[in-house]
């Protein structure tokens, strides 16, 4: 094809490193615009920090994960992989929250939406929300309306604490503990005095108001696996898309004719386009010099830890398919009876997000503390058998979101030519969530298609 300046440049081959969700969108994006490409992997699987894995007769994820109606990246991600009907949303958010710890005994409420348009489609939910006084329910109104009035993008966000911010307007110890962070722990993987003003902002001007359905929440009704590996490795060779598993990078170097040398345990590849997809960590080891202006910046992004304790029930204890927990050491609670294919009793799946002082807790202990922590929220439990109890822990799960983490994230491009970053660690805007991944896979995979002249319509366009 030719244009009135003359011939198009043409796609080179690329080799993304990493196949996590932002290694897998990366390698789809370029493969859908001719791009010849090869994805490494060094684990026997896709899907990065989101997979599932057998335990017996179940099929058991990591950990749970959700996403929001307004995680368009994402959302674009499972129809890709023609997953979307197999992670469906809810109607309308419908968060139950049960408080175990007040005097007068267990209280549930529920944090709900309406249709009515922003912000005064979740008036009426706060209005009824019993875990907070009327004054606090009002505060709690006014802050959102400032918070809506912010730009998540403003650097200065990024130097304060989310603590700080809800300490100015007004928030008391009680609405942070009910709401803010119920949402936030669970989001940003950080309570609010550990969390980045900006990354809050996003989080909450994104998920709450940006729309009415923004904030609706989806998950898995099958094991993540299912997604991010079978689906996604299929969406791949459909697409052309070289994929090996078991296969670690040692080296990248550039080559003679300005692209690069790949290597791995078993050969070298070439290639005019790299995407190195993996944690900032490996990323900064794999980095050639001058690369990035301060490559050690990657090495200053901290990590934060998520444990998920699972219990296998002899019957059903549960029924709902999730609830989040107030008073407790417990925060949420997911039902993965039907995804794991257990055929009789319950299973049930905590997510315990800013885990530092549990992650390397012996089992014995976790077990003595939670279980009679589920018996205080679920009477059901009370009188039935435990027929497994395990826990999986992801110590590095997810960035700190820290206060000033966001002069650390760099972009997708480099200072290398035909070399890009990606994951959620990179400047996406967006916490370490699903959605962030997909987005900086985007956006790397974006930036190496402008270098060569196809810079077509971006997919999110329509999706957004």
């Amino acid at each position: 094809m030719t244009t009135a300046q003359g011939p198009r440049p043409r796609p080179r081959r690329a080799v993304v490193v990493g196949g996590g969700l932002a290694g897998t969108t990366a390698a789809l994006r370029l493969a859908d615009a001719g791009v010849e490409v090869t994805l490494l992997e060094g684990r026997p699987r896709l899907g990065g920090l989101a997979f599932s894995f057998r335990r017996g007769s179940l099929t058991v994820d990591n950990g749970q994960h959700v996403y929001l109606r307004c995680c368009t990246a994402y959302r674009w991600f499972l129809d890709r992989v023609d997953g979307a009907a197999l992670a469906p949303l809810q109607d309308r958010l419908d968060v139950p929250v049960l408080d175990v710890g007040r005097p007068g005994g267990p209280r549930l409420g529920r944090i709900r939406r309406t249709a009515l348009p922003v912000p005064l489609h979740l008036a009426r939910g706060l209005a009824a929300y019993p875990h907070l006084s009327l004054a606090e329910r009002a505060s709690v109104g006014r802050a959102a309306l400032a918070l809506n009035r912010l730009d998540p993008a403003d650097p200065a966000l990024d130097g304060i604490d989310f603590a700080t911010w809800l300490g100015r307007h007004g928030q008391s110890p009680r609405a942070v503990e009910a709401l803010w962070d119920l949402v936030g722990v669970a989001t940003l993987n950080a309570t609010a005095p550990h969390a980045s003003m900006a990354l809050a902002a996003m989080v909450f001007k994104t998920g709450l108001l940006s729309g009415p359905g923004a904030a609706d929440i989806g998950w898995a009704r099958v094991p993540l696996g299912d997604l991010h590996d079978t689906l996604a490795r299929k969406a791949l060779d459909s697409a052309g898309v070289r994929t090996e598993l078991r296969t670690k990078v040692s080296a990248l170097t550039r080559a003679e004719d300005g692209g690069w040398h790949v290597d791995t345990d078993g050969e070298r590849l070439d290639a005019g386009t790299v995407v190195l997809a993996v944690p900032q960590r490996e990323a900064h080891a794999l980095l050639p010099d001058g690369a990035l202006d301060r490559p050690d910046r990657l090495l200053d992004i901290g990590t934060t830890p998520i444990l998920n304790v699972h219990v296998v029930y002899d019957r059903k204890v549960l029924r709902r398919p999730f609830f989040a927990a107030l008073g407790s050491p417990v925060q949420w609670v997911f039902d993965r009876t039907e995804a794991s294919g257990l055929s009789d009793g319950q299973y049930l799946a905590l997510s315990q997000s800013v885990a530092g002082d549990e992650i390397d807790t012996p089992v014995a202990e976790l077990r003595a503390r939670y279980l009679p922590e589920l018996e205080r929220l679920l009477p059901a439990a009370r009188g039935a058998g435990v027929r497994d109890f395990f826990v999986t822990r992801e110590r590095t799960a997810t960035f700190a979101p820290a206060p000033g983490v966001g002069r650390l994230r760099p972009a997708a491009r480099t200072r290398a030519p035909g070399l890009f970053l990606a994951g959620a660690w990179t400047a996406t805007g967006w916490p370490a969530t699903m959605e962030g991944a997909v987005r900086s896979g985007f956006a790397a995979a974006d930036s190496a298609l402008r270098t060569v002249g196809r810079g077509d319509e971006h997919p999110l366009q329509e999706a957004a």
